[in-house]
């Protein structure tokens, strides 16, 4: 089949839902108030509080929520076929994803800009705030101390060194243009403009200096230290700006390699579906667990209730930040798809890469297949495929940093909340939680069991972590709209659906590591699984009761 066509559906099907959906959902159901006045002017502190410009923030929210995850994810399903990995990236995002992000933003915006965990406390109550600090710890120093390894072996010279000198010449060049935008007042076009050429030709000598050699494990350290630096500094001096020109690279990244994969019309090589893999898990459910950010990932409410909702001016660009930050990550998911079912240039060399489950190596070698499908689509434009190359792996590189050190200061957010409640207050100190949140990744990244990194050996949770904490951040949403007797059911159905679906993956999850005798899996797994359902029996009580009093 023609893949144009069944890409060109899924673009009609995103403007439509953001066209009429999104703006019923912020007139209808939220009710936006233009003249509400939001965190970002309340609790001003220039620090982590401040106010945005609209299409500023959406960079920021846009390549925060736009790491490894929405490219590993569709990387690895199409084991399954390509439509169900399609499906699942475009419906999941528009139905439930979208509507996610959109609502953790709301309630965080007007609740001093709290965490989701510290909303649920007044939302569904106290024990409930404890339990999705434990969640939100766990799910934050697990992807963010993967995204470390990752990274690491990708600076490599196994993989693409090439993306190392641009990598670090755009932290660089981020923070000159905080210290102009924000001390100096200069035109933000002009130095976005300046920026983005200078960027592009960081990619260009990439190519042209020696390769460094460096090991996985030194680089690693390097990625800790700049995540630390990173929580630490203000947002307007580097996590702003550096999320902002990266969200362009992302834009044209796309842009290109959409254009040149209409131009290039290529054909599936992936069966349209596939029940029974090799060696994969049952497709229900665990279609919807692999694929987690490029449809709906409890990370982005941290993301939307953390920095985000901390920076917004108006309450009316939620519906561009949080529902259309979704979409466009969407789009990368949908990329991702495409470039692992279409961008494989034979049926032949498909079925070698996903001739079983474990036939795709490594998370970089599934990395490897998204950036070269890319290349290929972006090649189809005249650009050289080494180019190519060079210039997707800065871009899944450059995100993934992204996540790393807005991850890595939500991780200071959270231990600043649990340190206030045990009164810690060496801990509610910015520099004292950022080298801890920074150690407690490093130990994910680099702290080795039976001879693999933790993370890594502990990264089969992520998906129904991820998913679990999505379904409870649409639990209090669906509380929060309840309570306030709106039409509770936008978010209702969703969120039943990703409480059952969740739910039967992580059974059918420890069951398997009961019988492959995997104890350290087995107790980690049957903790959070334990917690997750003492969450939801909270919120079931809350919300009978919210009943009652109708």
């Amino acid at each position: 089949m023609d893949a144009i066509w069944a890409a060109g559906s899924c673009l009609i099907c995103y403007f439509i839902f953001y066209r009429f959906y999104a703006r019923y959902l912020g007139s209808k159901i939220f009710r936006l108030d233009p003249q509400s006045s939001t965190p970002a002017h309340q609790l001003r502190d220039n620090v982590d509080y401040i106010p945005c410009r609209r299409n500023v923030l959406f960079g920021h929210h846009f390549a925060s929520i736009a790491g490894l995850s929405p490219m590993l994810g569709p990387a690895i399903a199409v084991i399954w076929g390509w439509l169900p990995a399609m499906l699942w990236v475009v419906f999941g995002t528009l139905l439930i994803g979208a509507v996610h992000d959109f609502g953790a933003l709301v309630l965080s915006m007007r609740n001093r800009g709290l965490s989701i965990g510290k909303i649920a406390e007044a939302i569904i109550g106290t024990r409930a705030k404890s339990l999705f600090h434990i969640l939100i710890f766990f799910l934050v120093c697990l992807a963010m101390g993967v995204f470390v390894h990752v990274v690491a072996n990708l600076f490599t010279v196994v993989f693409y060194p090439e993306a190392v000198f641009p990598t670090f010449f755009l932290i660089g060049i981020a923070m000159i243009v905080g210290w102009a935008v924000f001390k100096k007042s200069i035109s933000i076009w002009k130095v976005t403009s300046l920026a983005f050429l200078l960027m592009l030709i960081a990619i260009w000598v990439g190519l042209q200096l020696p390769k460094p050699d460096l090991t996985a494990g030194q680089w690693g350290l390097f990625l800790l230290i700049y995540a630390f630096f990173a929580s630490t500094l203000p947002v307007w001096a580097l996590l702003q700006p550096r999320d902002y020109l990266n969200s362009f690279l992302l834009y044209l990244g796309l842009g290109i390699a959409y254009l040149g994969f209409f131009v290039l019309n290529p054909k599936f090589v992936s069966p349209t579906i596939d029940i029974n893999p090799s060696g994969a898990p049952p497709i229900f459910p665990f279609v919807f667990i692999v694929i987690a950010c490029g449809a709906v990932s409890g990370f982005h409410g941290l993301v939307s209730s953390g920095t985000t909702s901390k920076q917004i001016s108006r309450e009316p660009d939620s519906v561009m930040i949080g529902y259309g930050g979704m979409i466009g990550e969407s789009l990368l998911g949908l990329l991702a798809v495409l470039a692992c079912t279409a961008g494989f240039k034979t049926v032949e060399a498909w079925n070698s890469h996903y001739q079983n489950w474990a036939s795709a190596g490594t998370l970089s070698e599934k990395m490897r297949a998204f950036i070269d499908g890319s290349a290929l689509f972006i090649s189809q434009l005249g650009i050289p495929f080494t180019w190519a190359q060079a210039f997707v792996a800065l871009v899944a590189v450059s995100f993934a940093l992204t996540s790393l050190d807005t991850g890595t200061r939500l991780l200071r957010y959270n231990i600043n909340e649990m340190a206030g409640g045990i009164n810690l207050p060496l801990l509610t100190n910015r520099i004292s939680s950022s080298a801890l949140a920074a150690s407690a990744i490093g130990f994910f990244a680099f702290y080795e069991v039976d001879g693999r990194p933790a993370g890594l050996l502990l990264w089969k949770l992520f998906g129904s972590t991820n998913q679990v904490l999505g379904a409870l951040t649409l639990l209090t949403i669906a509380i929060y709209l309840r309570q306030r007797k709106r039409n509770h059911w936008v978010v209702t159905i969703p969120m039943s659906f990703m409480i059952i679906v969740t739910l039967i993956a992580m059974v059918t999850e420890i069951n398997d590591y009961w019988n492959s005798h995997q104890y350290l899996l087995l107790s980690v797994g049957g903790t959070i699984f334990l917690l997750s359902l003492w969450v939801f029996f909270e919120a079931s009580i809350r919300f009978r009761k919210d009943n009652r009093s109708d």
